[in-house]
């Protein structure tokens, strides 16, 4: 049947007043009114981001102007003004040259530095933001061509004394409209900053009383929402707090048709329900309460309940009759007390639940009845006891104890193992250490086992059969030592008795045989490690030496590991000694069964090579460990990676008893290191003399300080911006007595590695401060400090000691420290140079560019000068890599406030290209080799002498 024409009409004019319907009974609801307050927070929101926004926006576009117009017009002009500078510059030394292909080089260089200054020109007009600059860019341009024209004009005659002046003139002009540039440039840049920090003010208030004005706003809806909510549901909470007390009579208000009038609803119906079962449940209980009484009457059990006060609160038949009291006589609210008090019998049963021992436990009446009492928590807070009468069972039990008694302490406290078998072979007596050895059950199953059954459960049979043993079935006789496949050691005896069957006593001995095996394990090998020890190790020298007669010839190979020291400084000794197992274990794999390999101590190891033919199987070997033990390990999360240096010396070549292998082995491993680690070298003849050179020398070094056997020299430092020498740098020389000058990269090493550069370091800081307290005032004095005196931490008391000992201002000191410094420990070196600052000694960064040259280390700590190494200064020239290098690292110390010194000055060009670089020192044999501290007035007055020479001719 279709529909009338007119219901889809109708639908579409229902369809609007269902949806309004729809969103009324929404808005009705908690979660409607909830959303709508959402909405409006949200727009409030919204319209607060939207303008903050669009101020963030303003504010933007002011500060772009700033940075992209203003400061790079600044850093344009100014590039101008360095070409322009370097235009004069060359056109100088034009002048000064005779060489016509230095003048041509000269001539192109001007026109390079004309074509740069050009196009810095422009880009600086180009971003400028006022007429001003504009026109002082005009002039700056205006000035610039004049120079160049009036140069032009420039001849080698005489009498150009007013073309040089006219020069001069145009070249001061020019510096003046730069300098007028950058400043208009500036001042523009700074009156945009003042624009974008008024905008920002004013965009910042409104912000405010926008933000005040919608926390009202949030703060009215959330109002508004809560009247709504919180009043029903205070209704809802009263009456759930009403039904929880149990009261179930109030009335419940009529809700909303909300979900809190819902809930109201639903509070109705529990309630009725709750009543319904609460009357159906004391129905029940009436009936159990029935049932009980008539089980409690007919039992055979006492049942006591007391309250939490003492109080008795039920009993039955048979407990009565246990406290002694007639059936039915106990008066309602008689306490355990009471009782207790009314009956002259220490034994009463009272007495015993008003003092109970425990939970279960058993009490002895006046009349000799034995009753167990079982108590048991009430809800209340009382208890519940059980009475049950046990005499039967205590006498049962008193005559069982009396029987086994005496027996069964003698077993159980024997320390072997005891069992005795009857004539047909059953088990009849056992202990409890039998038990245990065997890993039987302990109880009184097993007794009456035969020896068939024993077997089966672990034990050993009678009747001398040892059927659970490791070895074979046999028949033990007298007492032995066997093995039990529980990895058990037991000493067994055994003795037949009369009337048939035997006795056995079994001894456990295994933790004995054990600790005798473990003792004589450790003593000769490594705990750590599991490899033999050194004792091992030289008894399989000695045997190998013995076995020298039979032609077969052996190596012994003597192995350091290469930067372990710094895995437990840093990882923890805990990943130091997973390491050395981790090492023990590929060592182990790399030799033959034949060999051997030893830890000798620390990180040192020792493998002997047995039966070589040719020197080649211990270069195959070297070779094959290093590559081995150089592969990382991953420990602990951790991924490591250390080396190996090895020594290697032959038997009977290179020596025919232990002591002296080891010390030659030794000698190849000392080589091996010296010559960059992480390879092998075999022992040689002039090793040793080499080693006991150097050993000489290490015991002359110990001697040379109290014997004052060291001087300090001093190299002076030129200051290129002022023109003289503006400090000294102090070196320590060794004058021996015997060797004469001691070069000092002969033994500062040696010092580093023995100690002694501690000492040696607080001399010469103590000696330098000393002497440079008698300069002229503003001359400096640097002096070098070893890393070893930063791994200390020393060397801050030892620079204080000498500032205060010889009344030396802190800012006439300069430590120089090398990047290794930093490498170690950073954190801590760190520290140590802050404190140092702390002082006012100023800090020096010595031959920056040989080694890391990580600029971390730059940004990490302020150092006050950086000192460029002469492998750069000696090939300086102004297209070659060494120059541009030097350039970089004075732009890099121009750039952090850092001064610049160069090294290793031995030509007047050298000199000559670090000033016009803009380097601030220079050092090297051009100005003074080290000496005395005597010739230091000479050399400071003879470089004062010949100040205006020196700067004129640079110039």
């Amino acid at each position: 049947m279709s529909p009338p024409p007119n219901a889809s009409a109708h639908r579409r004019v229902r369809s609007p007043r269902a949806a309004f319907e729809r969103v009324g009974q929404m808005l009705g609801t908690i979660r409607g009114r909830i959303t709508v307050a959402f909405i409006i927070t949200s727009t409030i929101t919204a319209v607060l981001g939207l303008s903050a926004a669009s101020s963030i926006r303003r504010a933007d576009e002011l500060v772009t102007r700033t940075f992209d117009n203003s400061l790079m017009s600044i850093n344009y002009a100014r590039a101008a003004a360095a070409d322009f500078a370097g235009m004069r510059a060359a056109d100088a030394r034009r002048w000064t040259t005779t060489d016509v292909a230095m003048r041509n080089a000269l001539n192109q260089r001007v026109a390079a530095l004309r074509q740069s200054y050009t196009e810095s020109l422009e880009i600086a007009v180009d971003r400028a933001q006022s007429v001003r600059a504009s026109r002082a860019a005009v002039a700056v341009a205006g000035a610039v061509e004049e120079w160049l024209d009036a140069r032009l004009k420039l001849s080698d005659g005489p009498g150009q004394t007013m073309a040089w002046a006219t020069l001069d003139r145009h070249a001061v002009a020019a510096e003046e409209n730069f300098d007028l540039l950058i400043n208009y440039t500036a001042g523009d840049g700074f009156t945009y900053r003042q624009e974008a920090r008024a905008v920002v003010a004013r965009e910042t208030m409104l912000n405010l009383i926008g933000t005040f004005i919608a926390i009202l706003l949030s703060g009215t809806v959330s109002y508004a929402l809560g009247r709504r909510i919180i009043r029903p549901l205070a209704d809802a909470s009263q009456v759930a707090s009403r039904i929880a007390a149990g009261d179930l009579s109030g009335a419940i208000p009529a809700g909303s048709a909300d979900e809190v009038g819902r809930l109201l609803a639903s509070m109705g119906v529990m309630r009725d329900n709750i009543r319904s079962a609460m009357e159906q449940e004391v129905a029940q209980r009436l009936t159990a309460e029935a049932h009980l009484a008539d089980a409690l009457e007919t039992s055979k059990e006492g049942i006591v309940v007391v309250d939490a006060d003492g109080r008795v609160t039920l009993t039955n038949g048979q407990a009565e009759s246990y406290l002694g009291v007639a059936p039915g006589s106990l008066p309602p609210g008689t306490t355990v007390a009471q009782l207790a008090a009314a009956s002259p019998d220490p034994a009463n049963l009272a007495r015993a639940l008003l003092h109970p021992s425990d939970e279960h436990g058993e009490h002895r009446l006046g009349d000799g009845r034995w009753l167990r009492i079982g108590r048991s928590r009430t809800l209340d807070g009382g208890f519940m006891a059980v009475l049950s009468d046990i005499t039967l069972l205590k006498d049962q039990e008193s005559r069982l104890v009396s029987t086994n008694l005496r027996l069964d302490t003698a077993l159980d406290n024997m320390s072997h193992g005891l069992c005795m078998f009857d004539a047909d072979g059953r088990l009849t007596v056992v202990n409890r250490r039998y038990c245990e050895i065997f890993d039987l059950p302990q109880d009184a199953a097993i007794l009456g086992l035969r020896h068939e059954a024993l077997v089966a459960l672990g034990g050993v049979a009678a009747l001398g059969q040892e059927s659970a043993l490791s070895s074979e079935v046999g028949t033990i006789r007298g007492r032995d030592l066997k093995h039990l496949k529980n990895g058990r050691i037991i000493a067994i005896s055994h003795k037949a008795v009369a009337g048939g069957g035997i006795v056995a006593t079994y001894e456990d001995v295994t933790e004995r045989r054990q600790a005798e095996a473990r003792i004589a394990f450790m003593a000769r090998h490594d705990v750590l490690t599991g490899l033999p020890n050194r004792s091992v190790f030289v008894e399989r020298i000695d045997e190998a030496l013995a076995h020298l007669g039979r032609g077969s010839r052996f190596s012994v190979l003597c192995l350091d590991l290469d930067r372990f020291k710094e895995v437990n400084d840093t990882l923890g000794h805990p990943v130091g000694d997973a390491l050395l197992r981790a090492v023990a274990e590929r060592l182990s794999a790399c030799v033959r069964e034949v060999d051997t390999v030893a830890r000798l101590g620390g990180d040192e190891f020792a493998i002997i090579l047995c039966d070589i033919r040719r020197p080649d199987d211990a270069t195959i070997l070297a070779r094959r460990i290093v590559e081995v033990l150089s592969a990382p390990y991953t420990l602990d999360g951790h991924q490591v990676s250390v080396g190996v240096s090895i020594g290697i010396c032959f038997a009977p070549g290179d020596g025919t008893t232990c002591d002296k292998l080891l010390k030659n082995a030794d000698v190849a491993l000392y080589r091996a290191k010296a010559d960059g680690r992480g390879t092998w070298r075999f022992f040689e003849i002039d090793m040793d003399i080499r080693l006991q050179a150097r050993r000489a020398l290490e015991l002359d070094l110990r001697e040379a300080l109290a014997n004052g056997e060291f001087q300090l020299h001093y190299q002076p430092i030129y200051d290129f911006r002022a023109g003289r020498i503006g400090g000294f740098e102090a070196l320590v020389r060794w004058i021996h007595p015997t060797r004469g000058l001691v070069s000092p990269g002969e033994f500062i090493t040696i010092a580093e590695e023995i100690g002694l550069i501690v000492p040696l370091g607080a001399w010469c800081l103590k000696t330098a401060c000393e002497e440079a307290m008698r300069w002229p005032d503003g001359i400096k004095v640097a002096v070098n400090v070893s890393a070893v005196q930063f791994r200390d931490e020393i060397v801050v008391a030892s620079v204080r000691e000498a500032l205060t000992a010889s009344r030396l201002p802190p800012a006439r000191l300069e430590l120089e420290i090398t990047e290794s410094v930093l490498l170690k420990d950073n954190v801590a070196t760190l520290a140590t140079l802050h404190a140092l600052r702390r002082l006012g000694v100023r800090i020096a960064m010595d031959d920056f560019g040989t080694g890391y040259s990580s600029l971390s280390y730059l940004r990490s700590f302020p150092f006050d000068k950086i000192k460029i190494d002469q492998s750069f200064v000696r090939d300086i020239t102004p297209d070659s890599d060494s120059g541009l290098i030097v350039r970089a690292v004075i732009g890099l110390g121009a750039s952090l406030g850092m001064r610049t010194t160069g090294e290793g000055i031995e030509t007047q060009t050298q000199f000559d290209r670090l000033k016009a670089e803009g380097c601030d020192e220079g050092q090297g044999y051009l100005i003074a080799k080290p000496g005395p501290a005597a010739t230091v007035p000479e050399v400071i007055a003879r470089w004062s002498d010949t100040r205006s020479r020196s700067a004129r001719a640079v110039a």
